[in-house]
């Protein structure tokens, strides 16, 4: 870090042999010496660009990156075309102050606020009002420090709004070299949008939680009255102690199955709205669309589910209720005849077995989405595996379902109070979404539903057309 008082006078040379001098990189300005305008500033050296920080004390603003020099406000807002303010808008005021330094100048706010509507107007929009003579762009204020001292910005999208367009322009290509892509907003009155976009609290995550706590509320109710009510008000039996473990356990491999299914059905149903409308360029209802972009977030719900599901499963043998119960058995010298039967070892061994693939595919399925993984497969292999190995998967978990029920199906005692055990109910999503799946597949529809997907749209008989345009006259 460089301290400077004074800007160097023009003329004098930095190569007193008179050579000729390789141009200089362009001079950035950074106000603010935080966590924010310390990383910022080490990209835009990273990137080839001279940085120099304005700070209110120059010579104790603590260690800044290297190569980077540091000044007063106003001796660094005169070094530099483009300054980037990293400061918060409760201290915007000296801004003010500086407004003939600021002059023909382009001001990048990448301010934050804690919380939505607490100032009447955005912070940028106050900015340009403070400083008029200047170009206030508002934009990477989506960027954390964090990120951009670790380097998680390959591929990031920031936003852009401003009312100069020669402004926007050359903030686009500074961030574009720093590795980011740019979306034009528009004018400054995107500015709240914009300033609203970090305060979202999990935007893409609200849907499948949403789904998911309905889904396991229905299902223990449910649950609670068929196994531990039923068993209370009928029997005379209380075991209400397994509402901690054994009935948790039933409510998450069921939520978590049904979960894995909606991931799916929306693309069958987005399948079937193509084949009947016979095109691609037709949008999909809001509803399908908003379900189909939450699809990730919901698979990945599911699968911490199914986690708690392993865990409990595991956790099980291992409970007070069961060690007492074979704890009593041996003192009693309790010993009952063992009849080997076939079948239902075969049932058994096999439910475990779905499981465990079930399981480890959910597993695989969960990695590929994570950016870093996903990122390094192409887009076959990524298709192949959320795909292909994603019906796969669903397929054995919905086999899992049913052979855990395999012999209970037909037994009146099933249906308590006349009402299905919890995992017949779970059976049905995931038993249409497999049904449509397999239609789908079918030669003639896959063939058809391909063409489409390739731009390829049914048109109208001629006779219907030329009664069209006629009508149309």
């Amino acid at each position: 870090m460089t301290v400077v008082n004074e800007v160097m006078p023009e003329g004098m040379s930095l190569n007193p042999l008179g050579a000729a001098a390789a141009p200089q990189p362009e001079m950035l300005c950074i106000f603010g010496t935080g966590d924010l305008g310390r990383s910022l500033g080490q990209l835009l050296l990273q990137s080839g660009y001279r940085v120099i920080y304005g700070s209110r004390k120059p010579h104790s603003c603590g260690p800044l990156p290297d190569g980077a020099e540091v000044m007063s406000h106003a001796a660094a807002a005169r070094s530099a075309s483009l300054i980037f303010i990293c400061v918060h808008r409760e201290h915007y005021e000296f801004l003010e102050t500086l407004a003939p330094h600021l002059k023909g100048k382009v001001l990048v706010d990448l301010s934050n606020n804690l919380k939505k509507d607490i100032y009447p107007e955005a912070n940028a929009v106050y900015l340009q009002r403070l400083v008029p003579g200047a170009a206030v762009v508002k934009g990477l204020n989506t960027l954390s420090a964090w990120a951009l001292q670790n380097g998680l910005l390959a591929g990031k999208q920031v936003q852009l709004c401003g009312n100069s367009s020669e402004a926007k322009q050359l903030v686009t290509e500074i961030t574009t070299k720093m590795g980011l892509t740019v979306l034009d907003r528009g004018t400054l009155s995107a500015a709240r949008e914009l300033e609203d976009f970090p305060l979202r609290l999990f935007p893409e995550w609200r849907l499948p939680l949403c789904v998911a706590i309905v889904l396991m509320a229905f299902f223990f109710f449910y649950l609670l009255i068929r196994d531990v009510i039923y068993a209370y008000v009928e029997e005379g039996e209380d075991i209400s102690f397994r509402i901690m473990i054994s009935l948790a356990n039933k409510v998450f491999p069921i939520v978590s199955l049904i979960m894995l299914s909606l991931c799916y059905l929306p693309g069958a149903i987005a399948a079937f709205f193509q084949l009947y409308r016979g095109t691609k360029y037709r949008r999909f209802p809001d509803w399908l669309d908003r379900w189909m972009l939450c699809r990730k977030q919901m698979g990945l719900v599911a699968l911490g589910i199914a986690f708690l599901h392993a865990i409990y499963t595991f956790v099980i043998p291992i409970r007070y209720a069961v060690r007492h119960k074979f704890i009593s058995r041996m003192k009693n010298n309790k010993t009952t005849p063992f009849y080997f039967d076939k079948t239902e070892a075969w049932a058994t061994d096999s439910f475990y077995v779905l499981g465990i693939l079930g399981f480890f595919l959910y597993v695989l399925l969960g990695l590929t989405s994570l950016p870093s993984v996903g990122g390094s497969l192409s887009w076959r292999e990524f298709s192949f595996i959320q795909s292909k190995l994603g019906h796969l998967t669903l397929l054995i978990c919905t086999a899992h379902g049913y052979i855990y029920g395999w012999n209970k199906f037909l037994r009146p005692s099933t249906y308590k109070w006349y009402t299905p055990p919890g995992y017949m109910l779970c059976l049905i999503v995931p038993s249409v979404v497999l049904v449509l799946k397999v239609l789908l597949l079918l030669p003639c529809v896959d063939r058809t539903l391909i063409r489409i997907r390739q731009g390829w749209e049914r048109t109208q008989p001629r006779e219907e057309m030329d009664i069209t345009k006629v009508t149309n006259l």
